[in-house]
């Protein structure tokens, strides 16, 4: 429900994975691969919104792919000591531009037909897949306040072609650890069973938020996120 609709359910599932015994690396590599699964579930209970965004979804889909790509060769290849002390800061930097995104979007406004808008966030989706393939938690925050400034849209849609977005970037990463990492599969499979629930019911909720409800849900989720991180 949290992923469908904001991003950073993973600071509940990867603390649980944690909880019942599995290790750091596992339990990520295992949500990963669970939670597309429920991704899927949630680009379909907010198909209606994503209704005449075909074209933003192709511009984005290599961005997302080979950034996620990159992000799970890295979580592969690097200390963790790295991932502590990067992704607070990143999840930060996301809420501020979700709380100031109806600002920034209206000094913004005049130059989004401009081509340098599209590849700003071409490139911003680039660097939040190669996040997402390595952790991933709260990676909805960081796209919504980067598509919110970026896009002439309703928050609706932005969290609908998030949820897209998200469901790439978790399946090329999920498939390169299926083929190079040790995954917990029963874990995998209750959190692949529950997070389908999760989403369609995620969708029926976000829908009805007004916009500063659920921009205000955004920033709480980030903010918890970033206690969590730091815990």
């Amino acid at each position: 429900m949290i992923n469908t609709i904001v991003g950073s359910g993973s600071l509940l599932t990867f603390p649980v994975l944690l909880a019942v015994g599995y290790s750091p690396f596992v339990a990520n590599v295992t949500n990963t691969v669970g939670i597309v699964f429920g991704s899927a579930s949630g680009v379909v209970g907010y198909r209606r919104e994503l209704a005449g965004q075909g074209q933003r979804i192709a511009g984005l889909a290599l961005p997302s792919a080979g950034g996620a790509l990159v992000g799970a060769v890295l979580l592969l290849a690097l200390p963790e000591t790295v991932f502590h002390r990067v992704v607070p800061v990143l999840v930060l930097f996301a809420v501020g531009l979700v709380i100031a995104q109806p600002r920034l979007s209206a000094l913004l406004s005049r130059h989004r037909d401009h081509p340098y808008s599209t590849w700003a966030l071409r490139t911003g989706v680039f660097l939040t897949a190669v996040y997402g393939g390595y952790f991933g938690a709260a990676q909805g925050v960081i796209l919504v306040g980067l598509m919110g400034i970026l896009l002439d849209d309703t928050l609706q849609r932005i969290n609908a072609l998030k949820n897209v977005v998200a469901l790439i970037v978790n399946t090329v990463a999920a498939l390169v650890f299926v083929l190079v990492a040790h995954i917990a599969w029963p874990a995998a499979a209750l959190l692949a069973v529950s997070s389908v629930a999760g989403g369609q019911v995620g969708a029926q909720v976000g829908r009805r938020l007004p916009p500063a409800v659920l921009r205000g849900v955004i920033v709480v989720a980030g903010l918890a996120a970033v206690v969590k991180l730091l815990a």
